[in-house]
């Protein structure tokens, strides 16, 4: 009962930093709504990433030999990426700089813009790289990538998040604020396991003031488990025969008891107090 009357008190006072405009979307207030949203620092970080995305295109654009590339395009299913397996593997050797800095262009730029379809270029990693470099650059891209969609949310997510999912943004706000004092471990465990679409996670932390070092930490740390099951599945990608595929009870359950390892510490910590 006393736990039902905690929740119900963090509720109310939750609803208090909570909007209801007059078409039905939540926002929720933001304790710097007069000031700018990003720092300085932030801002030259947020800039170097769109200054990267056409810097890297151009010069793979103008360092790659003439060629067809009509089969160059978002990967949308299993087929298109054998496809593009098929035919990078043959430039990967020659022109491996100019494959890395493409592949890592894309994938930031899909995990920024929120486009479907960063698993199917995990996979690519895995069948073009192998094991342990296709590891390393899909943390590295994913996490880059994460980054530059958390700053952009900072600067316009906030609507887009209150119309889209009004309620997953007030129960995140309100899982935050219960768990400041281990919120590292909570934001592991959210990236660990499939509690939270990390879309969803990416776009909402600034929102909800998860400071940027926890959210660099925890994803860095917390995409590996998840980034290895999908590369070592791009290496023998002809046996696939769909996405779910990927992730067997299996999978999910090492994934959840993972989860549940690196939130443990907060626990013991609020049971002893």
């Amino acid at each position: 009962m006393e736990e039902m009357i905690a929740e119900e008190i963090q509720l109310a006072s939750l609803c208090n930093n909570v909007d209801f405009n007059s078409n039905g979307t939540v926002g929720i207030e933001s304790k710097s709504s007069s000031k700018f949203p990003l720092t300085f620092w932030e801002m030259a970080v947020a800039s170097g990433v769109v200054l990267s995305f056409v810097v890297g295109l151009l010069g793979v654009y103008l360092t790659m030999p003439a060629s067809d590339y009509s089969f160059l395009k978002l990967p949308r299913s299993l087929e298109d990426i054998q496809i593009l397996r098929d035919h990078l593997e043959s430039y990967t050797s020659d022109y491996t700089i100019q494959v890395l800095v493409g592949y890592c262009v894309v994938y930031i730029f899909m995990q920024t813009f929120m486009i479907p379809g960063t698993v199917f270029m995990s996979l690519l990693a895995g069948a073009l790289f192998g094991v342990f470099k296709g590891v390393a650059l899909v943390v590295f891209t994913a996490t880059a990538g994460a980054s530059s969609c958390y700053f952009l949310s900072k600067l316009i997510g906030r609507p887009l998040l209150s119309s889209l999912w009004p309620d997953k943004l007030v129960f995140f706000q309100a899982q935050v604020a219960k768990r400041r004092k281990g919120l590292l471990n909570y934001m592991l465990f959210l990236r660990v396991t499939p509690t939270l679409p990390n879309t969803f996670i990416n776009v909402a932390s600034p929102i909800v003031d998860v400071p940027y070092h926890i959210f660099f930490l925890a994803t860095v740390i917390g995409i590996i488990p998840a980034a290895y099951v999908t590369v070592k599945a791009g290496i023998a990608l002809g046996e696939l025969r769909s996405i779910a595929d990927l992730y067997d009870f299996h999978s999910i359950a090492t994934l959840f008891l993972i989860g549940v390892v690196s939130v443990t510490p907060t626990l013991m910590t609020r049971n002893q107090t």
